[in-house]
């Protein structure tokens, strides 16, 4: 049986993001964040306030684990998960002005890595590496589908 490490799409993507991911991990740390962690508050910070099942979607994950990911960032007080007044089913998280606070500590950290990334692979591979994984999310996987 052949090795088909060098010709699996997800094996390469899964060790570039685990690479990158611990890269972006260790640079928010001082802020007492994760990467995962920064991008949620990132959203919200833009959008203030919204649905879980739409922040998920945003972010390219199941609800389940995008609940997980709020449980900290709730335990922290950098946001509130409630239920929706419009829909009972739903959950509404809002980012509080302890996470604004946490998210602007951490954004200075997160430039300085983003910078250094760029500046080691380029900053024009790294847009065409933006463009070309999203439109990995354009490939007509449904992987949370039911």
């Amino acid at each position: 049986m052949t090795d088909r490490d060098d010709l699996c799409n997800n094996l390469a993507l899964r060790k570039a993001a685990r690479y990158l991911g611990a890269t972006y991990d260790k640079a928010l740390a001082p802020a007492g964040l994760r990467a995962t962690q920064f991008s949620i508050l990132q959203k919200l910070g833009a959008a203030g306030e919204m649905k879980i099942t739409s922040l998920a979607d945003m972010i390219a994950m199941d609800r389940t684990t995008m609940a997980s990911n709020l449980k900290p960032l709730a335990r922290e007080g950098l946001v509130t998960v409630e239920t929706s007044a419009a829909d009972r089913r739903a959950r509404i998280v809002t980012i509080t002005p302890d996470g604004i606070s946490r998210l602007k500590a951490a954004l200075p950290l997160w430039q300085e890595v983003q910078d250094r990334f760029e500046e080691r692979f380029g900053a024009g591979d790294a847009s065409e590496l933006r463009v070309s994984l999203e439109a990995i999310l354009r490939t007509g996987f449904e992987p949370w589908a039911e």
